[in-house]
């Protein structure tokens, strides 16, 4: 396993970047805002997009499928384009404030 959320959400922009030319960037929130994987406790991860659907979110599970095997961690995502993310208050507040920012390429800001 390995010990920092930066290097999972670098694989999973690398993986997102293969198929979606429209991916803004993440917010990690949560416990892991903290930068460390915490044992037990799923990433809480929002992905920014342009355009978010069915046929878009039918390809984001397989690839985020793919990085819990082999990463042996536990992501819950939240694919959003940008007014999707607002109107959700809870979780836009919590990322927003505490979380933390990356850009399109997995890289923090």
């Amino acid at each position: 396993m390995t010990n920092n959320v930066d290097e999972i959400v670098f694989k999973i922009a690398k993986g997102f970047n293969r198929v979606f030319s429209d991916l803004k960037g993440f917010y990690v929130f949560g416990i892991h805002s903290d930068g460390k994987l915490h044992e037990d406790e799923d990433i809480e991860l929002v992905a920014l997009f342009d355009v978010e659907d069915k046929a878009k979110r039918e390809q984001i599970w397989p690839i985020i499928g793919k990085i819990e095997t082999e990463m042996n961690v536990g992501i819950d995502l939240y694919p959003y384009t940008d007014k999707q993310f607002q109107d959700d208050e809870e979780i836009y507040e919590e990322a927003t404030k505490h979380g933390i920012l990356y850009d399109n390429k997995g890289i923090r800001k």
